[in-house]
């Protein structure tokens, strides 16, 4: 299954939400979120500075994964940047296609 970073900041109501909350009702939800599209949580970290959580997460593919994105960001408390991963496998096998493609100039 394809392997996503989540990069979630709050905003000043999602701050609010996690300090009336606590952190694993944060958890909980992020996680009925993924799996509830057919995926999977592998990690989530709070951060400090402007990112404020950090999830890598498994979705069937890329729909799915915009679709959390967007749920989030709907939700009004958050915003979100999805970042596809990949495996040094995956790149090996980008490194290998073939190409046609010609710089400018050249």
């Amino acid at each position: 299954m394809p392997k996503y970073l989540l990069e979630v900041r709050y905003n000043l109501e999602g701050i609010r939400g996690v300090k009336a909350k606590g952190g694993s009702a944060r958890v909980a939800a992020a996680t009925e979120l993924i799996e509830g599209l057919g995926g999977t949580v592998e990690s989530f970290n709070f951060a400090f500075g402007g990112t404020d959580v950090y999830v890598i997460a498994d979705f069937p593919d890329d729909v799915s994964a915009a679709a959390a994105a967007l749920t989030v960001s709907a939700g009004g408390g958050a915003t979100t940047r999805t970042v596809p991963l990949l495996t040094p496998a995956q790149v090996d096998d980008a490194v290998a296609k073939k190409s046609t493609y010609r710089p400018p100039g050249s």
